[in-house]
């Protein structure tokens, strides 16, 4: 793919003028050029770094590159996918980078990473990276570029010393980590002098200026779409949920002040207009947000909206996104079961859900789509039955409408609640039991893959250990096969699957994430955990995760 991919990208930022002495950057997005740039996240850290004088970014994808400089200082990562880490093993490995931070010399650009994948747990990636960007990058990036450049011409050990003393940033080579055994659990992470932080601490951006696209372009995946961030974090705080705990505390965009200044900006450039975040209707101002978006001068605007919370759903809703070229919803519903709602604290009910897609039928829209989740912790097979029991009943109150259940299974993820519950073995057997029961109702029913489910469970959950079975995963192909594979050839080195993925973990073990501090403390998580588990039955009360 030759630079003409560039060519059609219409910016919505002046780029600056870089100086003479300014630093030699490369952003890098692990992946093609169409995914990379519908990333928000990415197009904002681009246009950081490009509106900076004192820095000379080029950006790099899979497939394309803009002209990189020679001698690069940095080289930084947008990770949003775990699978994506094979992709930045080649990229270093094609710009004659060892991939190991530990094989680098002065002579290597320091190698740097952010983004969701890496906030949440970046120990199985940490041995790849000289520097981790945690959390929220608003302000988090100029203050690794200043610190930089204070120490600009300092050896490399000098830069990552002083870089550790920037809040949320993590250098991973600095912290020394003990296992009880080879194959056995962590015994502690520690800093390897006193002047490194012990703990190092998620940054989180408290503006209400919210993100927005900073170009535009045709060969994005969502051609022309212009994205607009309208809150960030979930108040429902669903126990499993990292988009909600990890984000912490839930922010809203200003209407006049961001959201309306920044959708004028986009729609000058595009009709493709999308709202970002994970509970959009949730915004105090949403209803005016619709009133503004459905004026007459905006008749040819595209609108799509991120998932939305289902009491939110009003035929005004349904009618104004199937007036802007929308014809379906999408809604987390997670399970039929009042029990597991009430355990995952999801405070939902079945009528409401009913009543949702009532609206959304009434206001003309022609699909509804529902995600659920298989193994749950505390989850019974009547559960499932009650979920078909929900779909059932919300066919027969809404005819007509068409339905899709997506469906995955429960994966732990580190800084929630339930980061301490293993992947339920029964899960494969109960995404087939709802796939059985459903497909005869008309209903489409769309499962995750379980296979998939068990490899992000592994690197949401895995340590430092890990780094050496990915490096052999990216020769074998990314099936689930090939980890079992790599388990094999290092039995006795690390533990096995069984351990990252499946165990239900005792609340008192060193977690590979304990050095990183996400917005509550652990005691806060374990008091939710309490909660959820005060609802299993009396069986399931004597599982673990064990409060020893």
């Amino acid at each position: 793919m030759t630079s003409s991919v560039f060519d059609s990208e219409r910016l919505l930022f002046t780029p600056a003028t870089a100086n003479t002495d300014a630093i030699p950057l490369i952003f890098a997005f692990p992946n093609e050029y169409s995914v990379g740039i519908t990333s928000l996240g990415y197009q904002v850290v681009w246009a950081t770094l490009a509106m900076r004088d004192d820095v000379q970014v080029s950006r790099l994808f899979t497939d394309t590159r803009e002209q990189l400089p020679r001698e690069p200082e940095i080289l930084g990562f947008s990770m949003s996918w775990e699978l994506d880490y094979v992709n930045i093993l080649n990229l270093l490995e094609s710009l004659a980078i060892p991939i190991r931070a530990n094989s680098r010399n002065e002579h290597h650009p320091l190698i740097f990473g952010g983004g969701p994948v890496l906030t949440a747990n970046p120990e199985p990636f940490a041995d790849f990276f000289d520097v981790i960007l945690l959390g929220d990058g608003e302000d988090l990036l100029g203050n690794f570029i200043e610190a930089y450049k204070q120490v600009r011409n300092a050896s490399r050990e000098t830069q990552l010393k002083t870089l550790a003393q920037v809040p949320g940033i993590y250098i991973p080579s600095l912290y020394a980590v003990e296992y009880q055994d080879k194959d056995g659990e962590l015994k502690s992470i520690k800093p390897i002098s006193a002047e490194i932080p012990a703990i190092v601490q998620k940054q989180t951006y408290r503006g209400n200026t919210l993100s927005a696209s900073t170009v535009v372009t045709e060969k994005a995946a969502w051609e022309n779409i212009y994205m607009v961030e309208v809150v960030r974090s979930c108040p429902e705080m669903c126990r499993f949920c990292l988009a909600s705990y990890l984000t912490l505390p839930f922010r809203t965009a200003s209407l006049e002040g961001s959201l309306i200044p920044a959708i004028e900006r986009g729609l000058k450039v595009t009709n493709r207009l999308g709202l970002l975040g994970a509970s959009v209707t949730q915004h105090p101002e949403f209803t005016e947000l619709l009133d503004y978006i459905i004026q007459p001068k905006y008749d040819d605007v595209r609108l799509s909206i991120a998932s939305v919370r289902t009491n939110t759903v009003t035929v005004q809703l349904a009618k104004t996104l199937a007036q802007r070229d929308t014809r379906s919803l999408t809604i987390a519903v997670e399970s039929g079961s009042e029990k597991l709602r009430q355990i995952i604290n999801k405070k939902l009910h079945n009528d409401e859900i009913i009543q949702a897609a009532a609206n959304a039928k009434a206001g003309g829209l022609s699909n509804l789509k529902l995600y659920g989740m298989a193994g749950i912790p505390g989850e019974e097979p009547e559960d499932l039955e009650a979920t078909v029991a929900m779909m059932r009943s919300i066919k027969k109150a809404v005819p007509g409408l068409r339905l899709t259940f997506g469906c995955s299974t429960f994966v732990p993820k580190a800084h929630t609640p339930f980061q301490w519950f293993g992947v339920n073995r029964q899960a494969e057997k109960r995404l087939q039991m709802l796939q059985k029961q459903l497909k005869p109702q008309g209903i489409e029913f769309r499962p995750e893959s379980y296979n998939w489910s068990i490899i992000q469970a592994l690197l949401s959950r895995g340590d430092r250990r890990l780094s050496q079975l990915l490096e052999l995963t990216r020769d074998f192909g990314d099936s689930l096969g090939s980890y079992k594979r790599a388990f094999k050839q290092l039995k006795g080195q690390i533990p096995d699957l069984d351990f990252y993925v499946h165990a239900n973990w005792s609340t008192e073990q060193v977690l590979p994430w304990s050095h990183l501090q996400g917005p509550l403390p652990q005691s806060t998580l374990l008091k939710h955990l309490a909660e959820a588990k005060s609802h299993f039955n009396s069986t399931q009360k004597q599982l673990q995760p064990l409060n020893s």
